[in-house]
């Protein structure tokens, strides 16, 4: 079944520390800031700081409007306000990963395992249930998803204690081979639908679009370079090397001659592929949810995308439909 998300929401590697130390203060105020400018749909996962990004966002919730109006309900995906009330809440959260002491983690597809794991997020999270559990990169371990991964996330689900399911990876062909077998529910994928990376075109959009699996689209900076495409910015986690800064710097003068912020166009980018239903973003800061928030609400002149294309920065069949 396909999933209703949010269109935008907010990554929580950041407050659980990715690259650097976030305050508790800084952390909630992240969170509130994303609840104030709508962004409800909250994507984390046990990996996130070891535990640190979901007992920060369950705080945070739990002390919100939202948070308070969601309680977790398993099926809530759609994220839509009843009665006039705050629109609820909507988590996603990871499992396949059990903490261990010491921030060690091991790899545990059995159902014992990934219950362990959903039951321990669901107590730092402050939930019952979760929206969506995706099973987090498991590239390597195809037969033990195949054997006991998601015949557990399938009961998981008629159990009620979440609402959807499906795989949270940052490599398309894996990914792809994933949901040809099992047409999941929803997929997150980072890193690989940008205005720098268009991996995740070649095969698994249109195969999601063809089992009606709702993508989710993270790393649409790359790590942060089309945010900001200045010396030392990185790309896939990585040193960017100065081609790729060069290319950066390129689409950044295209955008410009439109007065559209790089920043937006890549916010925007996912969005022109229709299997895509939302689009996550990491923030560390109240300021970069709020910019996110504007850069997601630019408006994108149509004859921008199609010069982007003629750069090489947007494949042209995505202006076809």
């Amino acid at each position: 079944m396909s999933v209703a998300l949010p269109r935008l929401g907010l990554g929580t590697a950041p407050i659980g520390n990715l690259f650097a130390q976030v305050s508790e203060r800084d952390a909630a105020a992240t969170v509130a800031a994303a609840v104030a400018e709508g962004m409800t749909y909250f994507d984390t996962a046990p990996r996130y700081g070891h535990g640190v990004a979901e007992d920060r966002l369950g705080r945070a919730l739990a002390e919100s409007t939202a948070g308070g109006a969601a309680g977790g309900a398993a099926g809530g995906a759609a994220g839509g306000a009843a009665g006039g009330a705050a629109p609820q809440a909507v988590v996603s959260t990871k499992a396949g990963w059990l903490l261990r002491p010491g921030e060690r983690v091991v790899t545990d597809w059995s159902e014992r395992g990934l219950r362990e794991s959903l039951e321990s997020s669901l107590r730092r999270l402050r939930r019952p249930a979760v929206d969506v559990l995706f099973l987090h990169d498991p590239d390597d371990f195809r037969e033990e998803v195949r054997r006991t991964g998601y015949p557990a996330a399938r009961r998981i689900r008629e159990e009620g204690l979440a609402g959807a399911i499906g795989f949270g990876m940052n490599h398309c062909e894996p990914l792809a081979a994933y949901v040809a077998e099992f047409e999941p529910d929803v997929v997150l994928i980072a890193g690989r639908f940008s205005l720098l990376d268009h991996d995740a075109l070649t095969t698994l959009l249109p195969l999601c679009a063809k089992t009606g699996t709702t993508v989710v689209v993270g790393g649409v900076f790359n790590t942060g370079l089309l945010a900001d495409p200045k010396p030392g910015a990185m790309f896939h986690y990585r040193e960017t090397p100065p081609d790729v800064l060069a290319l950066a710097r390129r689409c950044r003068e295209v955008c410009a001659e439109f007065g559209v912020p790089l920043a937006a166009a890549a916010l925007r980018f996912p969005y022109l592929h229709p299997a895509v239903g939302s689009v996550v973003v990491g923030c560390r800061s109240a300021e970069e949810v709020r910019a996110n928030a504007a850069a997601a609400r630019t408006e994108i002149p149509p004859e921008l995308w199609h010069r982007l294309a003629a750069e090489g920065f947007v494949p042209p069949e995505l202006l076809e439909a």
